[in-house]
């Protein structure tokens, strides 16, 4: 790709980006959201149209018209959000486009061997051709994405962000079907924001900061820090800055509470000025404690202690008044209005300050919003830019302003630097320990362990639904954590 060019009215997308990528590699493309990543793909795969720029593919030039002319020409796109149809079977799905007919009738039969062999090159002989895709976990979905890719003879696949969503142990399974396809010949184009992965999987990289390509090499002659700094366009101190701060009064206590059905036990103490983290497998029951602790879901027994209130489970309404506040895992469907400004975004939950004859004023709100726009250092417009528009880690600030503007005390952070690139990362780390310091209190659940014992205090690990013992974050190896969230695991 030479000099592609994508601009969207006023805003330069892509701004004569490079990129070239080798036959059977595995080239990894990061950068900052917003950088152009994406775009670029969209351009590679049709499914977006250039601006400027010119593609070659084998010598060849390509300039696809759309999806389906990338994909005759070998180009295979697996989204973050996959594309796949929930209600189809696996079959269906991977032969999409593709099935084989016989005067208008689809031979099911003839079709069957192609996708079992897909899926037997995949390791994945386990999922059945006939199983819908709806009842398929996230990691056999992708594995479903690829297969579809494989029958469609892709020799350039492009995965974005393919371990977002997954467990430790489905990511290191994604990982090793990535090395199978580099055996195959298959050249796979991986976007990522896991920078330890690019690092075991890749062989190149290329870095784009502001729709710009500004770094290209080899992954095993780069540190992570180096390509931190090319993404972010500064020198980074650390990845985990660590604000001075110390644990304080207990916050929040919790004595054996249990859920429906999870989780089944968990116990813990949470000191103002402290940030705890909670490890553990997806379905471990970890978000399901966070929302039984804010009243999204029913407390079976136990009790949860907020300072000097002691309930069994209250509402989402209740906690707010206690200065309890939850960040959803899923900000896009719950924890954020994308359609609403970030003035909107900011006060929703507590407008009453700006609140005149039941009507908003909007210029107080405006200010009020200003006043967290810069104290967070979020990248935007103003506080009327819709959410929608801006980036996942500027989103993410977003969703922690609303909470602070409510004025809550114990912050409790699902998955908060999910999807968001490294540079917003090290922001949402530093806010944390500016938070901690300011004698908040901070329960984080997190997948990623390299975050739990580099970011908290002190960190526990729920296995099947009970949490074990809080222990200082020193005392634990990353090896421990995973082994003590997956022991006995199916």
């Amino acid at each position: 790709m030479r000099g592609v060019e994508k601009r969207y009215g006023a805003v330069l997308a892509l701004s004569g980006v490079d990129l070239e990528v080798q036959p059977g590699e595995v080239h990894a493309l990061v950068g900052e959201n917003g950088a152009g990543k994406s775009t670029l793909m969209k351009v590679l795969s049709g499914a977006v149209a250039p601006d400027a720029g010119t593609m070659e593919i084998d010598g060849a030039p390509f300039a696809a018209r759309g999806p389906i002319d990338a994909r005759a020409r070998g180009v295979a796109m697996i989204y973050q959000e996959l594309n796949l149809a929930p209600d189809l079977t696996v079959q269906q799905n991977v032969m999409l486009g593709r099935e084989a007919r016989r005067f208008g009738v689809v031979l099911r039969a003839r079709m069957r061997p192609a996708v079992e062999e897909a899926l037997r090159f995949l390791d994945r002989a386990d999922i059945a051709p006939t199983t819908r895709v709806r009842d398929l976990g996230p990691a056999a979905r992708q594995v479903v994405e690829i297969a579809r890719a494989l029958v469609g003879e892709a020799r350039l696949v492009v995965m974005d962000e393919p371990t977002s969503s997954l467990t430790q142990r489905d990511a290191e399974r994604l990982l090793a079907l990535v090395r199978r396809l580099r055996e195959r010949g298959v050249t796979v184009i991986y976007i990522s924001h896991f920078l330890e992965e690019v690092k075991r999987v890749a062989d190149r990289y290329t870095v784009l900061r502001d729709g710009r390509t500004v770094a290209t090499g080899d992954v095993g002659a780069a540190a992570v820090r180096a390509i931190v700094e090319q993404m972010v366009g500064r020198s980074v101190e650390e990845v985990f800055p660590r604000v001075p701060h110390e644990a304080g009064d207990v916050a929040l206590s919790l004595e054996a509470i249990s859920g429906t059905p999870l989780p089944r036990s968990a116990t813990l103490e949470l000191r103002r000025g402290e940030i705890l983290g909670i490890g553990g497998l997806v379905g471990a029951g970890r978000t399901e404690l966070l929302r039984a602790i804010f009243g999204l879901a029913p407390v079976r027994s136990g009790r949860v202690r907020v300072g000097a209130v002691v309930d069994a489970g209250t509402s989402p309404t209740a906690r707010l008044g206690q200065g309890v506040g939850l960040l959803s895992e899923d900000r896009k469907e719950e924890g954020l209005a994308l359609g609403m400004s970030i003035a909107d975004n900011i006060t929703l939950s507590h407008p009453r300050p700006f609140a005149r004859a039941g009507w908003i004023d909007r210029r107080r709100q405006h200010a009020a919003a200003s006043a967290w726009i810069e104290r967070l250092g979020i990248r935007c417009q103003g506080p009327g830019q819709p959410v929608s528009e801006l980036s996942g880690g500027n989103q993410q600030k977003v969703a922690v302003a609303r909470l602070l503007h409510h004025g809550v005390d114990v912050l409790l952070l699902d998955e908060p630097t999910r999807g968001i690139d490294v540079g917003s990362k090290v922001e949402v780390y530093r806010l944390a320990g500016e938070l901690a310091a300011a004698g908040k209190a901070i329960l984080i659940v997190s997948s990623y362990v390299p975050e739990l014992l580099g970011l908290c205090d002190r960190v526990a690990v729920m296995h099947r639904g009970v949490l074990g013992e809080a222990r200082p974050a020193a005392e634990w190896t990353e090896r421990e954590v995973v082994t003590e969230a997956s022991r006995g695991a199916a």
